[in-house]
């Protein structure tokens, strides 16, 4: 019997898409419903269910945020990785950006008509999902689909972020010495910058001479940044480009990255990976 999660923070419109789903697709029993991104996460590692409906916004970490948290660390311990549906308002921008990227989604006040289109996908995507698993006998973490998952779920995420602003790509960032209060503060020229990571409150500058700390979160960051030199290879990180010396893919298959001037090596989420196709 198929399983299913729903994660949805309007209680109503959650019991609506459960009722609406009984009708649609009787077979599909539902397992968990949450109100949070976050919680959505952890049920669905937990659970393993084979049906994802995840809301677009949700307090804390959103429907998207969610998915491409889990996309990362879902491992061949999870079984196969499930099938996804959005709900969201209808929002043409939105719809179009699921329909380029190959997504399915629910629109909110569920439409029954849309619904059954949404399952009859649901149903083709499980059914091939475990004819595959079932051939190869696992899933693998570097399986094709999930990467194939992983990668849309970026590209989405790329798209339905906020136009950039028309304006130069940052020169140089004011920053505070790690440790210092912020009682000193600094610029940093971009050309120093070896990586940046959000940490909380604030934005890990890493240089080759050292660590400095920024207030602007990494969201607001990125569109000032030039796409060409920095790449963003984490929900949390972004790294300049020529500063990476090799990339090395571990026996998980997931990618890290060694640095020139620097120690660190950072890991290189799903939603990323295909940057380094060409290496």
């Amino acid at each position: 019997m198929p399983t299913a999660l729903i994660a949805e923070d309007e209680p109503l419109l959650a019991a609506a898409l459960k009722a609406e789903l009984a009708r649609a697709w009787p077979e599909l029993r539902v397992v968990a419903t949450v109100g949070d991104g976050a919680s959505a996460v952890e049920q669905a590692l937990a659970l393993r269910p084979d049906v994802l409906f995840f809301d677009i916004r949700m307090p804390g970490l959103s429907g998207l945020d969610a998915a491409a948290e889990l996309a990362d660390r879902w491992d061949e311990r999870h079984g196969p990785f499930p099938a996804l549906a959005f709900v969201t308002a209808y929002d043409q921008y939105a719809v179009k950006a699921f329909e380029t990227q190959a997504l399915d989604y629910v629109l909110k006040p569920v439409q029954p008509e849309r619904l059954a289109k949404t399952v009859q996908k649901l149903r083709s995507v499980r059914t091939a999902i475990w004819s595959k698993a079932i051939k190869t006998g696992a899933n693998s973490p570097a399986d094709s689909s999930l990467q194939a998952t992983a990668e849309r779920l970026g590209q989405l995420l790329a798209a339905l972020q906020p136009a950039a602003p028309a304006a130069a790509p940052l020169r140089q960032l004011q920053v505070s010495p790690a440790g210092s209060g912020g009682a000193t503060i600094r610029m940093v020229p971009m050309d120093e910058v070896v990586y940046l990571q959000a940490a909380d409150k604030y934005v890990r500058v890493v240089t080759a001479r050292g660590e400095h700390l920024l207030r602007t979160p990494l969201k607001e960051l990125l569109p000032q940044l030039d796409p060409q030199r920095f790449w963003q290879i984490h929900r949390s990180a972004v790294v300049r480009a020529d500063a990476i010396d090799t990339v090395e893919r571990d026996e998980a298959g997931r990618l890290h990255l060694a640095l020139r001037g620097c120690p660190d090596r950072l890991a290189v989420s799903r939603l990323y990976a295909h940057l380094f196709k060409a290496m």
